[in-house]
């Protein structure tokens, strides 16, 4: 076997996990080209192809997939072999890459991260932004961010900010053209503004009251993908939207949006974050979960 370089393994994994030559170039700060031929290197010392390229894809051959299999938890283990070093410093460094729902993002870390950053000016920290559950470990995630009843076992679980609620809002207008709505049944009547994830399933509409408890497939013209779109919507009269309650906070303190059946509104568990259990952490991520622990929630609230 010919001359291997460990780093040349890194840049595998993260070729895989980002799906692509482009992707994993930006986000490694190098060119596609650079790190073609470190692939190319990386199979004549191996002789095996690890990759099956084509100009619209990358997928891992057999013999690349069994070696992902092995070497995540391999490379793991380095980074935070490396990662420990920085007890012998005075300020902690590293990449923490940290996945979450967008609204958990705009809301609380966000907000939470500039002040962690400053505090601690040679750590990078990468929100990603994504709802569907991933394994948080494989996709090379420190950390992920999600409700306490989506938690696996084996994980860390950190409490991110106060209880959540979901706020049913409509524009004054909207409300004196089509009425207001009384009850969860009165929906039926109404367009609502709905929101889909990216599988594919319509967010569905909880609601709660004096122990009867409701779930509504809402309907109306207008689906979106994303939260920030159904507000959008419901500002401009186009029905009512199923936002968190954050979100709607700006629209409904200026009287741009009134909030409708909000003694149907349940509390919700806050969002956790989570880690594995199994590993030793980083100092970085030593160093965030004590941030954290004793943030001031109300200032990520007021900043969002």
């Amino acid at each position: 076997m010919d001359q291997l370089r460990l780093d040349s393994l890194d840049v595998f994994a993260a070729i895989v996990r980002c799906g692509g030559f482009r992707a994993a170039a930006l986000e490694r700060g190098v060119s596609s080209s650079a790190l073609s031929q470190t692939i190319n290197a990386l199979e004549e010392a191996l002789g095996i192809r690890l990759l099956n390229r084509t100009t619209r894809s990358v997928a891992p051959t057999e013999a690349g997939q069994r070696l992902l299999q092995r070497l995540g938890p391999a490379l793991t283990d380095i980074r935070l072999a490396v990662d420990d070093l920085n007890q012998l410093k005075e300020n902690p460094s590293g990449t923490l890459r940290i996945n979450a729902p967008g609204p958990a993002i705009d809301h609380l870390l966000c907000p939470a991260m500039f002040t962690f950053m400053d505090t601690y000016p040679d750590i990078k920290v990468e929100l990603i932004s994504e709802a569907a559950v991933i394994d948080i470990v494989e996709q090379g995630f420190d950390a992920g961010v999600r409700f306490g009843k989506q938690l696996a076992q084996d994980m860390i679980a950190v409490p991110l900010g106060p209880s959540l609620r979901y706020a049913i809002v409509a524009s004054p207008d909207y409300i004196a053209k089509h009425g207001l709505p009384l009850t969860p049944n009165d929906l039926a009547g109404h367009n609502c503004i709905r929101r889909r994830f990216p599988g594919g399933t319509l967010v569905s509409w909880k609601f709660e009251k004096g122990g009867d408890a409701l779930e509504v497939l809402p309907e109306g013209r207008l689906t979106v993908s994303s939260a920030h779109n159904e507000l959008q919507a419901a500002v401009a009269g186009c029905g009512l939207a199923h936002v968190f309650e954050d979100y709607a906070t700006p629209d409904l303190t200026n009287g741009r949006l009134m909030e409708v059946l909000k003694d149907w509104s349940p509390l919700l568990p806050s969002w956790y974050l989570y880690y594995p259990s199994k590993r030793h952490s980083s100092a970085a991520m030593r160093e965030l979960v004590s941030f954290l622990r004793s943030y001031d929630w109300k200032l990520s609230r007021m900043s969002a």
